[in-house]
């Protein structure tokens, strides 16, 4: 039950980051197909770099899981694994994209709009934090500190400029 929750809950945090990362704002701009898929499969990448410290982090400290073949050059993990988390990453987000064909509604002002955005992205910083304190080798610190800073730092600075964008707009229909 935890995993798949997991693998939903980290699909939505990468692709609320692959959003403000793209275009400065939570959702995709519009109902374009080659925006879906660059929004997709840039989440599906923010996904990945999480795995890159966690996944030994559970397998060889929380021992979440076992890895039938240990023979890969990355703590065991094989060139296969990450594209099976960024195969398993993209078709949710694909289906999500899908299905649900996110948009920003005009109408979510507010709190709620920055809670909405701030608290996934929150999540995945501190994400970066535990892997920064707890992965076993400075070689994972390091990873950690930069596939996942990076977006978290593009994603925060976006968030930021979003918000700076949206006061502008509720200035300008109060004037």
């Amino acid at each position: 039950i935890a995993i798949p929750l997991m693998w939903f809950g980290l699909c939505h945090i990468g692709f609320l980051m692959a959003c403000l990362a793209l275009w400065r704002q939570p959702a995709p701009p519009a109902a374009d197909w080659k925006a879906a898929v660059l929004g997709a499969l840039l989440a599906a990448m923010i996904v990945t770099a999480f795995d890159l410290a966690a996944d030994p982090y559970f397998v060889y400290v929380l021992k979440a899981w076992i890895m039938e073949k240990k023979d890969g050059h990355w703590f065991g993990e094989t060139v296969r694994g990450f594209e099976g988390w960024m195969t398993v990453s993209l078709a949710i987000v694909g289906v999500f994209l899908a299905v649900a064909r996110p948009r920003l509604a005009p109408s979510v002002r507010g709190r709620t709009l920055r809670a909405a955005t701030l608290l996934p992205l929150g999540i995945y910083a501190g994400l970066l934090v535990f892997q920064l304190a707890m992965s076993e080798t400075v070689a994972l610190r390091v990873v950690a500190f930069f596939a996942m800073g990076i977006p978290t730092l593009v994603a925060a600075s976006a968030c930021a400029q979003w918000f700076a964008q949206l006061r502008g707009a509720t200035q300008e229909v109060i004037q």
